[in-house]
């Protein structure tokens, strides 16, 4: 978890973009939000004066939030009596994340405190955690090396006729003895995983509700994502798409396996894949235009032959090619038509070229990167490979 300091500077910097915006004070709620700020994970409130000192107040467990707490102040959740004594006069103006806030808990809080005004600070918290601190890119780093030595073991197990849902459960339980936590954050509504994805053949292709390229059929109708029932064929490509979550940190990354060999289209796919990861990687640096990134990729895909493929099955096209990763699946920046902002040192990319091909099968490549000066540096460091069995 990160020490005082790292804390210090996290609420630092989040102080000085209050203190730009004309806003008094920040209401963290979000259990992951608080852990970046605070170090804890407890079910808590932590208020974040624009200067003084922040004050984390405990709902549950007091004791844990005392113990791992890099914050200072903190104390039980007070009465409703008491709350808007803790904000001190002056305070009007309040920063909440709507992004991810129920509205019954914004009622809440506006029926407490009646005269404060709450606006949304969702973009100041996701650009200040986008990027990452020396701490943070260690504890991705560390995430790479683990989720890549599980990937090296998968052609040792990879057969023939076997379950994709007993590829997913060999790779899962590999992870998990290695110490992953399990925890997918995604910020985004309506989304959700379980640790990953190992598809192939037809399942594979099927699209679905998640926002990416491969849904995968699932298990059932409930739970319409990743591996399922469907036995894993000669010749055909197997897709295996995983987090490593170590230390609270997300890094992401894809593999494809084929018991046998590949037609040449998936071939073709693939090693177009690489090329547009190669492309993207070269030109993760700070200041390069997301939109620009993908419009780059997108028309690399079109003169390959492919853009109808490209992320996602004809029509159903995911409109990205990466995505920021860190403590949530779905961090800030994402390499995505329309968004048009720089990128900046320190940020962590997870680049995912991939195409659905009916009838063929689906394939590409995935890993995380940092943002450097010199290009993207590739956290999950592991070949590359179309690895045949």
């Amino acid at each position: 978890m990160p020490d005082k300091a790292e804390s210090a500077r996290r609420i630092a910097r989040l102080q000085e973009e209050l203190t730009a915006k004309g806003i008094d004070a920040a209401f963290l709620l979000f259990p992951i939000d608080i852990y970046y700020f605070a170090g804890t994970r407890q079910n808590s409130l932590l208020y974040v004066p624009a200067s003084g000192e922040p004050s984390l107040l405990v709902r549950k467990s007091l004791s844990r939030a005392q113990a791992e707490s890099a914050v200072e102040v903190v104390r039980p959740f007070p009465s409703s009596k008491e709350l808007p004594q803790l904000l001190g006069p002056g305070v009007q103006k309040i920063g909440i994340t709507f992004d991810v806030i129920p509205v019954q808990q914004y009622n809440f809080y506006a029926k407490l405190l009646p005269g404060c005004e709450f606006v949304d600070i969702s973009a100041i918290n996701r650009e200040i955690r986008s990027v990452k601190s020396p701490f943070e890119l260690a504890r991705m780093r560390e995430s790479g090396q683990k989720t890549s030595a599980v990937f090296r073991e998968i052609p040792s197990f990879l057969k023939e006729g076997m379950r994709e849902i007993d590829l997913a459960a060999e790779i899962e339980c590999r992870l998990r003895k290695a110490g992953c936590e399990g925890y997918v954050r995604m910020r985004a509504f309506n989304q959700e995983l379980f640790m990953g994805l190992a598809v192939s053949g037809a399942s594979a292709e099927l699209p679905g509700f998640f926002d990416g390229a491969v849904t995968g059929r699932g298990l059932s109708v409930a739970s319409p994502h990743g591996a399922s029932l469907s036995t894993i064929a000669p010749n055909t490509p197997v897709l295996v798409d995983y987090t490593g979550v170590f230390g609270g940190y997300i890094v992401d990354m894809t593999r494809v396996f084929a018991i046998g060999g590949l037609s040449e289209p998936l071939r073709k796919a693939f090693r177009t894949s690489l090329e547009i990861q190669a492309y993207l990687a070269e030109n993760l640096k700070p200041g390069a235009i997301c939109e620009e990134l993908f419009l780059s990729a997108a028309r690399m895909a079109e003169e390959a032959g492919l853009g109808n493929y490209f992320m996602g099955a004809p029509g159903e096209n995911a409109r990205f090619v990466g995505h920021g990763v860190g403590l949530e699946l779905d961090e800030f920046p994402v390499i995505a038509q329309g968004f048009k902002v720089p990128l900046k040192a320190g940020q962590t990319i997870a680049i995912e070229p991939k195409f659905v091909i009916p009838g063929e099968g689906v394939i590409g490549i995935e890993n995380t990167f940092a943002v450097t000066g010199q290009g993207g540096e590739k956290i999950t460091d592991l070949p590359d490979d179309l690895v045949i069995i």
